[in-house]
């Protein structure tokens, strides 16, 4: 990838080349000055950006971030973005994500379920830029779909879909085909990439929400997009 969003560069660790941002250490990455490495061994968006995949990312941007974990890749986001609202369902993660947000006063942690948008509809904003997804769950499609609602009429989602937890038989191809035609219900697809070799079993999926959809909304609830 030659074009990186603004905040975001290569720089040499260990070596090579990789990706990185400026912000406080969080995972034992290396670091460069007031530069942290980018594993994107451990983090599907730093390997859809590795991949070249057209992400929103410029800097300042309004996020939502569903799955953020103990704060490996939302930490990376925040560096570069605005507003960060980063959601996390298991308690355990949190602890650490309320850390990782010491460092930066743009990182907000939310432990709520990413499955029920209603829980927080009521903390994040709406029209926000981006949608990062990347939750271990059933039903990914309906996340992100349920969740477009804060999303601007040009926001951005960007999906990273694990085959094995949709169902653990089935081919990902298959899998990934059938959660993608169910995104098609906000989204429109943009791109879509395998993550091997970083990861495997996982598709990369950039979208755009559907234009008119908030429109629609407003006209089904009476004026009021559902919160």
């Amino acid at each position: 990838m030659t074009n990186l969003p603004d905040g975001i560069q290569r720089r040499e660790f260990d070596g090579r080349q990789r990706l990185a941002t400026r912000g406080e250490p969080v995972y034992g990455e290396p670091t460069d000055g007031d530069w942290r490495c980018w594993d994107t061994g451990r983090s599907k968006l730093g390997a859809m950006l590795e991949a070249g995949m057209d992400i929103d990312l410029a800097g300042g941007e309004s996020v939502l971030y569903l799955g953020a974990a103990s704060g490996t890749t939302v930490s990376h986001v925040a560096d570069v973005a605005g507003p960060t609202y980063a959601v996390e369902f298991a308690p355990r993660p949190m602890a650490d994500l309320l850390d990782v947000a010491e460092a930066r006063n743009n990182l907000f942690p939310l432990l709520k379920d990413a499955r029920k948008p209603d829980t927080y509809s009521h903390v994040v904003e709406s029209d926000l830029d981006l949608l990062v997804q990347d939750v271990a769950t059933r039903g990914q499609a309906r996340v992100a779909v349920d969740n477009a609602r804060f999303l601007a009429d040009d926001g951005q989602l960007l999906l990273a879909i694990k085959a094995r937890s949709e169902d653990v038989t089935a081919d990902p191809e298959t899998v990934f085909d059938s959660v993608c035609e169910e995104l098609t219900e906000a989204y429109e697809i943009i791109d879509r990439q395998r993550l091997e070799p970083s990861h495997d079993d996982h598709l990369g999926v950039v979208a755009r929400k559907r234009e008119g959809l908030t429109h629609a909304w407003r006209c089904r609830f009476g004026g009021v997009i559902p919160q």
